[in-house]
């Protein structure tokens, strides 16, 4: 039984009893207190038991927690010291990382530079193919053109509009705008 239980059952069997007239005193049936004094005997020890029981348990999670308190510290210390090398070892990285991307940077400049010097050039002298092809093919349209007044002249029949306009006919293709670019 709880001794508290115990405690208030003895109170009110006191507040139950006699007072003695003209005094503080209480006239108490033995009959009744004596077994719960016994009761109070028996549970006494119980109730040690029980909270030696409680101290030990608090001692042991105490014990525990301080243990477990030392050793999360000792992991955060480890983890600290982890994170500092790693910091060390992310800067150097992260600073050859800069170096490396600023080189292929130059690099890149340098290979779109050299691309563009490489196509001008290409450029130049595919202009310069083609206006000697230009010239190739006017060349060969006057000299076709030339046959033709010839064989026309010689067969008799003018073309229409005379010699002179074919004169000037071949100066126009001379003057045709050369294509851009160069």
């Amino acid at each position: 039984m709880d001794i508290l239980h115990l405690v208030d059952r003895l109170e009110e069997i006191i507040k139950e009893s006699r007072q003695v007239p003209f005094s503080n005193l209480r006239l108490v049936d033995e009959r009744r207190v004596w077994p719960l004094l016994d009761q109070m005997r028996i549970a006494i020890p119980d109730e040690m038991r029980r909270a030696e029981r409680i101290l030990r348990e608090k001692e042991r999670t105490r014990a525990q927690a301080t243990e477990e308190a030392e050793r999360i510290i000792e992991l955060a210390r480890q983890e600290a010291a982890e994170l500092a090398a790693n910091h060390s070892v992310a800067r150097t990285a992260e600073d050859e990382a800069q170096a490396i991307r600023q080189r292929a940077r130059e690099d890149a400049r340098k290979i779109v530079a050299g691309a563009d010097e490489y196509a001008f050039d290409v450029l130049c002298d595919l202009e310069q193919d083609l206006k000697r092809a230009l010239t190739v093919i006017e060349n060969g349209i006057r000299a076709v053109e030339v046959r033709q007044g010839r064989r026309e002249a010689s067969s008799g029949g003018a073309p229409p509009g005379g010699e002179e306009e074919q004169a000037e006919a071949a100066p126009s293709s001379e003057a045709a705008p050369a294509p851009e670019g160069g």
